[in-house]
């Protein structure tokens, strides 16, 4: 809670159901969320509290989307997740998937190793065509134009197997990259979806593995 900030009830009320909807599926709620939960007459009256707890410097409200909501200051320190906590990202009673995810990889050990798994994701199976086996932190923007994002979480499926165009995460010596596989006769090569970056060369010998195929992506809307 802000301790230290003088809200209304109603607004403590509405900055508590961000909080708990936050901690419990990791996204804030709509508007319209909102509304139906307190009983307003329409997300009109969600927006103007919420604009209320933005002035104040409870929130910070993103344009563009419906869920453009986040915590600032004390509340977003109380909703620090540890690294053992598990969190959900589904809807009760619906099937769900265990994926641990996977943080920062160390030089040649399994990408799976406990010692890299930061914490379990609960997902509803619904999410993806093709069941995945981890979700793996995304560091970067070299994939910004097909919608992967530094801080995302992307849904992997462990495969030592890629056709040519499909997104990978590969092993390259000590490094691992989420890129766009190809392959000729000769050499293989991991492109970039941003102008920023340079498409990286597999030369013939080179140490280089397939750690697994992307099949989905969770934007990781909690900032810790």
């Amino acid at each position: 809670m802000l301790e230290t900030l003088k809200l209304t009830a109603r607004q403590q009320e509405i900055l508590t159901l961000i909080e708990s909807a936050i901690a419990r599926t990791g996204a804030p709620p709509t508007r319209a969320e909102i509304a139906t939960e307190l009983g307003f007459k329409s997300a009109n009256a969600a927006e103007e509290h919420l604009q209320a707890l933005a002035r104040k410097g409870a929130i910070e409200l993103v344009s563009g989307t419906s869920r453009g909501i986040r915590l600032r200051g004390q509340s977003l320190r109380d909703l620090h997740v540890s690294r053992s906590k598990q969190l959900s990202l589904g809807i009760p009673g619906l099937a769900q998937l265990s994926l641990p995810l996977v943080g920062r990889v160390a030089a040649g050990s399994p990408i799976l190793a406990q010692e890299h798994v930061e914490q379990t994701y609960y997902v509803e199976h619904s999410l993806f065509q093709r069941q995945p086996d981890y979700l793996l932190k995304v560091s970067g923007m070299s994939m910004r134009d097909v919608g992967i994002m530094d801080g995302d979480l992307l849904a992997v499926q462990s495969t030592k197997e890629a056709k040519n165009g499909q997104i990978i995460v590969a092993r390259i010596g000590e490094e691992v990259t989420v890129k766009r596989f190809r392959r000729n006769k000769h050499l293989i090569e991991l492109h970039p979806e941003n102008p920023d970056f340079q498409v990286i060369v597999v030369e013939p010998g080179e140490p280089f593995e397939i750690e697994g195929l992307a099949v989905g992506l969770i934007r990781n809307t909690m900032i810790m």
